[in-house]
């Protein structure tokens, strides 16, 4: 049997000098079939879980202002309190309890059974001081309110710009099951871009 070297297995022209431009050309073309695959499927896969569990929303009026400005658009989580509980601090989208073909954006400030009230424009839980950095001074509404303690299963919310926002201090607390959704990221406009959570506009909602 004649021996064969390894140069046999790959037969080349031109006196056994290998010619690779061929093979490195079609290696080229293959990365880039692959890189476009992978680039439509990152799109479709983003696509899905914008519109699955993502929503655009339109902030109409002031009430959530500074944190939200009129006409600002922004995405909801409108699956995260499937999973996870709705928090204090946490900016939520539901529906007006007094009229459901109309949403309303809020922060929550008191949880299932606990003991709201405002002094002068302080607010209490349970007697003890809510810390909120993100309500300016100048936003603060010095009226009384309460103490009002919220039912099972229902949040307190309420707007930080105090003096404009119609919110639990006027059609009481809200059911659970009204709230469909968290704010999660601001895209328009550009200036606001950016996360809505994980920051100190949620944070330093805490009692102290």
């Amino acid at each position: 049997m004649e021996n064969r070297d390894e140069r046999d297995l790959f037969p080349s022209a031109g006196g056994g000098s290998p010619a690779p431009a061929a093979s490195s050309s079609s290696s080229v073309r293959s990365e880039i079939r692959v890189w476009a695959r992978d680039l439509l499927l990152a799109i479709g896969l983003a696509l899905v879980i914008i519109v699955f569990l993502y929503q655009p929303v339109k902030v109409e009026g002031t009430s959530m202002a500074p944190l939200l400005s009129d006409q600002e658009r922004i995405f909801i989580n409108k699956f995260v309190y499937r999973f996870e509980p709705i928090e204090r601090g946490d900016v939520v989208v539901f529906w007006y309890p007094l009229d459901r073909s109309k949403s309303f954006i809020k922060r929550v400030i008191g949880l299932p059974g606990e003991l709201v009230e405002i002094r002068q424009g302080q607010v209490y839980v349970n007697g003890t001081h809510l810390t909120e950095s993100y309500v300016p001074s100048q936003y603060e509404d010095a009226t009384d309110y309460g103490p009002v303690r919220v039912p099972v299963d229902h949040y307190f919310v309420m707007g930080d710009h105090r003096i404009s926002s119609n919110d639990s201090r006027v059609f009481g607390p809200v059911a659970h099951r009204y709230i469909y959704g968290r704010a999660v990221f601001a895209y328009w406009p550009v200036d606001h871009f950016g996360s809505l959570t994980g920051n100190s506009s949620t944070a330093n909602a805490q009692t102290k």
